[in-house]
């Protein structure tokens, strides 16, 4: 970490920037802290976004002492040395395990009765929603909270202060360039201001340009955000617009885009907007999905691109999206109906499809309602074509 990140590291919840969400003044997180009465708690966010320097700050505003584990290289002795050291104390320690999500089940099971009888706090940080990786029992004993990448209007006030108090002088467009190649990223930022500060003052872009030549993440331009360009690239695809959509593909990878990001969105689209009208573009982005995230850049833009042209050139259905939408608004509104007893578990009544040539008729909703319409668009016509050969049959 760089001199700057490590001089103007947040000290009290008040200095963190970007998380107002979680540590505003009337904030649930706040309050569960300054209240000491903050469960077993794992954070999630990208880099630079303030998940350790919250830990500690944790630890300080209760007057733990702390340890920082990496999960990565973390030993059960270790973990079980530092409990039995407090097991006599009224004082309990906070152990912040970072990269959490890189916990083993035996690790999480090995943790679980120290999380269980309170032994200490346990606080853990990743990059990824932890909820995917920690077992069942380790959610039910704990909170997870996200930060978010620190906003571009946050960034620039905190870079002017820091500015101020180092007395070094940017240019306009210097500062816009610290701030949006940052991607978010707080430890980032001061990274390359400290590194463009030791080879002149003023610092210029052509400097910054020539240490960091992408932004990191964000994928954005003075101008517009990478939000924008993956909305416009999205849309482009959506409307089937080859050529623009593989533009905007273009300025994200440009921008220092992850190619996994781009694979995801893109993944999403598959279902979302392209859906039953053309199953194989799911597959297609699944695919393309691990493929990028083995090779990496320069040739995942290859194959993003190959992505890009088929989900563009398909056939589009909303219609798989809209019936899930519809169906979790209804239970949303209380819509909780009850499962037929002939349909239960073990039920003597239930009628197996198998001995009726595939299908009989029975119910399987108490309250029936129709929430998938086909659009009949592509291959959802032919899916539909079976639906109705299959329940007509007889």
């Amino acid at each position: 970490m760089s001199t700057l990140a490590l001089k103007y590291r947040p000290l009290r919840l008040d200095e963190i920037i970007g998380q107002s969400h979680l540590l505003g003044k009337d904030a649930v997180l706040s309050r569960l802290i300054t209240t000491d009465a903050l469960p077993h708690t794992f954070f999630y966010g990208p880099p630079g976004c303030g998940k350790t320097t919250l830990a500690r700050i944790i630890a300080s505003v209760l007057d733990r002492p702390f340890y920082e584990i990496n999960a990565t290289t973390l030993k059960i002795e270790e973990v079980r040395k530092i409990f039995k050291e407090f097991e006599h104390s009224l004082q309990k320690p906070l152990i912040f395990i970072d990269e959490v999500h890189r916990l083993s089940k035996n690790q999480q099971e090995v943790l679980l009765p120290f999380m269980e009888n309170y032994a200490g706090l346990i606080i853990g940080a990743s990059t990824e929603n932890p909820y995917y990786c920690l077992t069942a029992a380790m959610r039910s004993r704990s909170h997870l909270f996200e930060l978010y990448s620190v906003d571009e209007a946050s960034l620039r006030t905190y870079l002017d202060d820091i500015l101020s108090k180092e007395g070094l002088v940017a240019e306009e467009e210097a500062k816009e360039y610290l701030v949006f190649s940052s991607g978010g990223d707080v430890r980032a930022m001061l990274n390359l201001l400290e590194s463009a500060a030791a080879v002149q003052n003023p610092i210029t872009l052509l400097t910054l340009k020539q240490i960091r030549s992408h932004a990191i993440q964000a994928g954005s331009s003075e101008s517009e955000s990478h939000y924008e360009l993956t909305s416009a690239m999205i849309k482009s695809i959506r409307g089937s617009d080859i050529d623009a959509s593989i533009y905007y593909l273009a300025r994200l990878i440009e921008g220092g885009e992850p190619a996994a990001f781009i694979a995801r969105r893109l993944a999403i689209l598959a279902s979302e907007d392209v859906g039953n009208a053309n199953p194989p573009a799911l597959t297609l982005a699944s695919s393309t999905l691990n493929i990028v995230k083995h090779i990496g850049y320069p040739e995942a833009r290859i194959s993003l691109s190959q992505l890009v042209i088929y989900l563009a050139s398909s056939p589009k259905s909303n219609a798989a999206y809209t019936a899930i939408n519809v169906a979790m608004k209804d239970i949303q509104a209380g819509a909780i109906h009850p499962i037929p007893s002939h349909i239960k578990t073990h039920a003597k009544a239930y009628l197996y499809p198998h001995d009726f040539n595939g299908w009989v008729l029975q119910s399987y909703l108490s309250t029936p309602k129709k929430y998938y319409h086909s659009k009949q668009i592509g291959f959802e016509k032919t899916l539909s074509e079976w639906h109705t050969k299959i329940t007509t049959h007889f």
